[in-house]
């Protein structure tokens, strides 16, 4: 028997593996989230990992472990999720107008046939915001979606209005890199589509 577990409990990414036909167990992960870096690409590989092999160590037998964590930055500064709507008001007004990264970083831990495999990567997403008014920003953080979002935005969601256009991979910003996803895991041997009991 061999099954794949998301070690996350964020909506979007669960959504987007089902689009692309995956069938798979969400197992969120009780890592304690500790950076030892500030340079984005690392902090979401160390992260994804931290996440990743807190649920890989709970499983056993055949079992493809999926990691990952998305930040937002602005001139090479990570923009997390907003602690109140002040904090919220403050990344928006940074964000809007300017051109900021997404980057995702996702470990695939495998155990097929006894043998252990890891493998940590990071895809990154330019996004460029048209200007936003001060009325623009309250109004979209009065809706409350900025509240649990990196950057405090959704690209998915209402905040989509304030994209003018972006430079890599959609669903990067959403929370998974799905191309990339599914490259990395044929170089593995594997199909996620295929990959489950």
């Amino acid at each position: 028997m061999r099954k794949i577990i998301l070690a996350s409990a964020s909506p979007r990414r669960r959504e987007l593996l089902e689009q692309i036909g995956a069938v798979f167990e969400v197992c969120p992960s009780n890592a304690e989230e500790i950076m030892t870096s500030s340079v984005p690409r690392e902090v979401v590989q160390e992260l994804s990992r931290c996440k990743g092999s807190e649920v890989f160590e709970r499983t056993s037998g055949d079992v493809l472990v999926i990691g990952a964590d998305t930040v937002v930055a602005f001139q090479d500064s990570i923009l997390g999720k907003p602690a109140d709507a002040a904090m919220a008001r403050d990344m928006l007004l940074r964000l809007q107008g300017n051109t900021h990264q997404v980057y995702t970083g996702v470990t695939l831990l495998l155990r097929q046939g006894g043998t252990v495999t890891q493998k940590s990567f990071y895809e990154k997403t330019e996004v460029v915001f048209y200007p936003m008014t001060g009325e623009e920003i309250d109004a979209y953080v009065r809706t409350g979606e900025p509240m649990d979002k990196a950057g405090a935005y959704g690209i998915q969601g209402k905040s989509a209005v304030f994209v003018e256009k972006i430079d890599g991979d959609y669903s990067n910003v959403v929370g998974l890199p799905l191309a990339r996803l599914y490259q990395e895991l044929k170089q593995m041997g594997i199909d996620i589509k295929e990959w489950h009991s």
